[in-house]
């Protein structure tokens, strides 16, 4: 989950006239939290997970289940709940643990679950975690309408369908999204959220475009036309993207940020011991991240239809994808810097660790970087591989800016840099400590996982991921590859039974 400041949002003409301020500011807060952290050290490795739920209300007497708009109602009431038991008030435990926390997503039918306190490595608190999962699931569900449910499951089938799959119902199209299949309505009220999806089609100038290849069988027909789309709507300019080829034959068309951060995942944050062992571990699980995200596949419906492809990956970079024509290659460059290769929801394009395992030739030699925010960066002291990571994620522009935020510059906080760090969503996240919290050290994320439909699976995918980091740290394993082999394989993983499959599975490139 991204910052969830409050404030006035810049729309995206204003907001690029003051990208390089937060850029550069945002730099300034890095060097000044990188020098007070960077000797910092925790001593045993913590762990925590998050499971995103969907919340689908079930009408069985019409035999249909939509989505439930009402997580701000829910998470009110939860977190009215955790009060009282910070206050003493209620015992809100289970098994001696404290309460899980709850936090807001993109869509307003989603909620996200993390455990009360960070897990430890122990097979005593590795022996919770399931039962923990299974307590936030009853705790969320006490707090819905009783015939709301949490359900875990990557994407609700019939999003952006014709009928009535949300509740209450609205129609589709709105200022923000302007998607001609699903509502404003359907995102999260908080204003970082429509200025997000508006800045994002505002920049890119047109729609999100996301294309999933249809599921053919001996009644799909040739060519497959999606029946969904409108071709005649004329509510705003963007509607001309489906007649001016947008749509493609033989896929799922889609065209809203909803379908893609309306997405549920599960994804587990480690705390190392230093920089050193967090470095490391970034650099060691990265190219794990195409194999767990095909063993976790779960993503074969699409707006009601059957598609080719099984995880959800790609249809999320597509749906925050704000690079222009010119940054795509499409078009000469002419106002832009660069061209940019991948969304900047992607895999990973870096490795950072100071191993003198990591050979040159495993970098990726096309990789594009801001060379001035590279010599700022290295003229303060810090590497160059450290440098070249941070330069790589600032090319991209902050996309919600606060007027308040841009007064005077605090560098004491990092609310300029994590506007950038928590817009750049690649499968592995390296981040650094906060700076207002010194209970929290160097940190990695592990994003790449579908959820899982049972509490089950998705404790043991996580215990699991926790194992091998520290066979890692244990055994000194070393899985370097070229960095460009995980991008493809991340797609090889897209496809249909790619961990089953023996022609896909062999496709999975080791370098």
């Amino acid at each position: 989950m991204g910052l969830l400041a409050l404030g006035t949002a810049l729309d995206w003409p204003q907001a690029k006239k003051r990208a390089n301020q937060v850029r550069n500011w945002g730099i300034e807060q890095l060097l000044a939290n990188w020098q007070r952290a960077k000797g910092k050290e925790r001593d045993a490795l913590l762990w925590g997970d998050e499971v995103e739920y969907l919340v689908v209300a079930v009408d069985d007497e019409a035999k249909k289940a939509r989505l439930s708009l009402a997580q701000a109602e829910i998470l009110k009431s939860l977190a009215q709940d955790e009060a009282l038991w910070k206050a003493g008030t209620s015992s809100g435990q289970h098994d001696g643990e404290e309460p899980p926390h709850f936090h807001p997503e993109f869509g307003r039918f989603m909620l996200e679950a993390t455990p009360g306190r960070p897990w430890g490595i122990d097979f005593k608190d590795l022996l919770k975690v399931e039962s923990n999962m299974k307590w936030r699931r009853v705790v969320a569900k006490s707090h819905m309408a009783p015939n709301e449910y949490p359900i875990t499951l990557t994407t609700f089938p019939r999003l952006g369908t014709k009928d009535d799959y949300i509740r209450p119902y609205y129609p589709p199209s709105g200022p923000a999204l302007r998607s001609q299949f699903v509502p404003d309505e359907i995102a999260n009220p908080h204003i970082r959220f429509p200025t997000l999806a508006a800045n994002i089609r505002s920049r890119r100038g047109r729609k999100v475009e996301l294309n999933v290849p249809v599921f053919k069988d001996k009644n799909t027909p040739q060519p497959f036309k999606d029946p969904t789309i409108n071709y005649n709507l004329h509510n705003w300019p963007e509607d001309d993207d489906v007649r001016n080829g947008a749509a493609k034959d033989d896929h799922v068309y889609m065209d809203a940020m909803a379908f893609g951060m309306g997405s549920c995942c599960l994804q587990i944050t480690f705390q190392a011991k230093n920089m050193t062992e967090g470095r490391k571990l970034y650099d060691q699980l990265s190219p794990l991240g195409p194999i767990l995200l095909a063993l976790t596949a779960a993503t074969p419906i699409y707006k009601g239809f059957l598609v080719d492809t099984d995880v959800r990956w790609n249809q999320i970079s597509n749906a925050v994808d704000d690079r222009t024509r010119e940054e795509l290659g499409e078009v000469p460059l002419q106002n832009d810097r660069w061209r940019i290769p991948k969304s900047r929801y992607a895999s990973n394009s870096t490795y950072i660790s100071q191993d003198p395992r990591l050979r040159k030739e495993y970098l990726d030699p096309d990789l594009t970087v801001d060379e001035d925010i590279k010599k700022r960066l290295m003229d303060d002291g810090m590497d160059e591989l450290l440098a070249t990571h941070f330069a790589h994620l600032f090319i991209r522009d902050p996309l919600v800016i606060f007027s308040e935020d841009l007064e005077k510059l605090d560098l004491n906080k990092a609310d300029h840099f994590e506007n950038l760090q928590s817009t750049n969503w690649q499968h592995m996240r390296f981040k650094p400590p906060p700076p207002e919290k010194d209970d929290i050290g160097w940190r990695v994320e592990f994003r790449s996982m579908e959820i899982q439909m049972t509490d089950f699976e998705n404790a043991a995918f996580s215990i699991f991921i926790v194992l091998i980091t520290r066979a890692i740290l244990s055994f000194n394993l070393n899985f370097y590859i070229p960095i460009q082999r995980t991008t493809e394989n991340m797609e090889t993983a897209h496809a249909r039974n790619a961990v089953l499959d023996p022609g896909q599975r062999d496709s999975l490139d080791w370098g």
